[in-house]
């Protein structure tokens, strides 16, 4: 593990960038970056388009390692470059961010009230990889619709992925995310809590992991977890709320700190001047890095 990244991570003031759209996801960002599916015909193209949004935002004056802690990235994106350099390399070295990689292949269907993830085909290769690259850790995306057994199962794959993780030198991001649309939201958070302490007591003395949760209900739900001595850092996904309501909703849990997507690129389009471009990202980071300080 590269210590000094490790410190960034742990105390460093800012929030995750979260860059990471995959296949799924991706015409949605594209559609909302101002280029419609229309623009374009078939995968390679279409990750072209995504890679050229990305590297303008990471290469933006405004993205550095002053407000952004660390980013997380599509594996595609780790194995382009940014200016002529490994992406990896260019977020460290160049702008002080520490790389983050999204492994999981996406969601199984819903059971039991929610959806653990697709089995992760090829880990422990795509892990080496990503230390070769300079990759510091992990992120797993689950989705829970309501408490119950389905909450604990995807807890319990969580956990079992993140010793997997930890075992090949990576810090990994559990990312166990709570339908905002749940009808039951604050009971599965509470839920949600409980299970994650309960593994937090398996982890070895010197190992930890860093949470990423759905901004709860109840204000400081999780700042038992913030304050765990197995808990990296605990950051919040937008998921789905917009930038303004889920910054009001960030600085209300003291200790969060932001990781946003879309939140995070709301208003930036493909036809906005560099000018235009590096402003409204620079008011974006400012809003998030002031909401995730508190």
């Amino acid at each position: 593990m590269n210590r000094e990244q490790a410190d960034k991570v742990a105390k460093g003031a800012g929030f995750i960038a979260a860059l990471d759209q995959s296949g799924g996801s991706t015409p949605k960002a594209l559609k909302l970056y101002g280029i419609a599916e229309d623009a374009y015909s078939g995968d390679e193209q279409m990750f072209d388009l995504v890679h050229e949004m990305r590297t303008r935002i990471i290469t933006s004056p405004s993205f550095n390692g002053d407000r952004i802690i660390a980013a997380i990235l599509f594996e595609m994106t780790m194995d382009r470059e940014v200016d002529g350099r490994p992406t990896a390399d260019y977020l460290w070295n160049v702008k002080n961010v520490v790389p983050i990689l999204k492994v999981d292949k996406g969601l199984a269907a819903e059971e039991d009230g929610a959806q653990v993830m697709k089995p992760i085909d090829g880990l422990d290769a795509l892990l080496a990889r990503a230390r070769d690259k300079g990759i510091f850790g992990t992120k797993m995306r689950s989705v829970i619709k309501l408490p119950g057994g389905g909450l604990d199962a995807v807890v319990e794959q969580q956990f079992a992925i993140a010793h997997q993780i930890l075992g090949a030198g990576l810090v990994p991001i559990i990312e166990p995310e709570v339908d905002i649309h749940s009808p039951e939201k604050a009971a599965a958070e509470k839920q949600l809590k409980s299970a994650i302490i309960s593994h937090l007591g398996a982890l070895g003395d010197d190992q930890q992991v860093m949470l990423k949760l759905t901004l709860p209900d109840t204000d400081d739900l999780y700042h038992e977890l913030v304050e765990h001595p197995k808990v990296m850092r605990v950051v919040a996904l937008s998921g789905g709320y917009n930038r303004t309501d889920a910054c009001e909703r960030l600085a209300r849990n003291h200790g969060v700190i932001a990781s946003f997507s879309r939140a995070l690129t709301e208003g930036l389009t493909a036809q906005q001047s560099d000018d235009e471009f590096d402003k409204t990202l620079d008011e974006a980071i400012a809003e998030i890095a002031a909401a995730s300080a508190t």
